[in-house]
């Protein structure tokens, strides 16, 4: 690990009492001071996200933004978030869990970004100080002007909290389309087309017939395999390997239409993914796997590093199933990428 995450190893986990204003400034910033605020993803019955409009004469101001406010001294980030949503939007808040910590350092200022998913609360949301707050539909996020740090937090909104990794199809097409079907009959809406053991023909031809199945259930399909593939078969975007990750040096894929993820081990990756402009990664392996005994496990502190270093949302990988993403949660995961407990049998 580099010196910025052995900085961070001693935080607290996430969802602890904690306060931060005994830091001055942010280790990955500039030498500006640390600004810290809880802030939400506010998600009502429908599945509307709350955004409130920032008054014109404060920073960033006019631009949308997911309502919160600054930590006062001593102050737990939960204890913040309840008391900044029934000061700002007037509601209060019934069940919570963290989503993503974002650090931005907008030059004359760096912010920490400590965000919660809000399902439940008592209430109806409004501007209690006057500004104007909607609600909008998690794909029309991307639509509208927030400061650059509410980027990954839009992100982390709109993906699943399960990823899953399809098993290889080998010769038994039927058996395979069963098993996907019955993960997304189980609630899996974001699936990785994995299939190494294909030739790039049956690939792009298992894709033609995966894609729509998953569309029928409102799942989004990335293919692990050439970027060019994602248009002729209509896929939502590209999953890549760290090889493959290591090899680009831009973008595959233009514009928020696609999603583009990657895998990735430790520091150095992760930040090439960033550059690349990855909207998520997937970090592996957390815990031992069977299907890779001979890999070093990173472990949940070691996890949460990098999840602390991360300026997108990062999936957990390797050993995990449905009954860890409690777990997950709390480590700083937007959730975890599965093959065996999401997709059963042996691979």
């Amino acid at each position: 690990m580099g010196a910025n995450c052995q900085l961070l190893r001693a935080r607290p986990v996430r969802g602890q009492a904690r306060s931060y204003s005994e830091v001055s400034c942010c280790p990955m910033c500039s030498d500006s001071p640390l600004l810290h605020v809880a802030c939400a993803a506010v998600i009502g019955a429908d599945g509307r996200v709350l955004l409130a409009r920032r008054p014109d004469h404060v920073h960033q101001g006019g631009l949308w933004e997911f309502p919160g406010g600054k930590l006062e001294a001593g102050e737990d980030v939960r204890a913040a978030l309840v008391r900044e949503l029934a000061e700002e939007v007037g509601i209060d808040v019934r069940q919570a869990r963290p989503l993503i910590r974002i650090r931005h350092d907008y030059g004359d200022r760096c912010v920490l970004l400590d965000v919660w998913r809000v399902d439940a609360f008592d209430g109806e949301a409004h501007g209690r100080e006057g500004q104007p707050v909607e609600w909008v539909a998690p794909e029309a996020l991307v639509e509208r002007d927030m400061p650059a740090a509410n980027i990954p937090i839009v992100n982390a909104v709109r993906l699943p909290v399960l990823y899953l990794i399809t098993g290889e199809p080998a010769e038994r097409r039927q058996m395979f389309m069963g098993r996907l079907v019955q993960a997304l009959e189980g609630g899996v809406r974001l699936v990785q087309l994995r299939a190494k053991a294909l030739s790039d023909g049956d690939y792009v031809d298992l894709a033609r017939e995966v894609v729509p199945m998953c569309h029928r259930y409102n799942a989004k399909v990335l293919l692990n395999g050439d970027p060019a593939w994602v248009e002729v078969t209509g896929a939502d975007g590209v999953h890549l390997s760290g090889e493959r990750l290591t090899a680009l040096d831009r973008r595959p894929l233009a514009g928020s239409r696609y999603w583009v993820g990657a895998s990735v081990h430790d520091v150095a990756q992760l930040r090439q993914a960033e550059a690349l402009g990855a909207d998520f990664v997937v970090a592996s392996p957390v815990l031992p796997t069977p299907s890779h005994p001979e890999a070093c496990p990173l472990g949940w502190d070691a996890f949460r590093d990098l999840t602390e270093a991360a300026t997108v949302p990062m999936f957990a990988l390797g050993g995990l199933a449905r009954s860890d993403l409690e777990q997950a949660f709390l480590h700083g995961a937007q959730g975890i990428a599965a093959i065996r407990d999401l997709w059963g049998g042996e691979h």
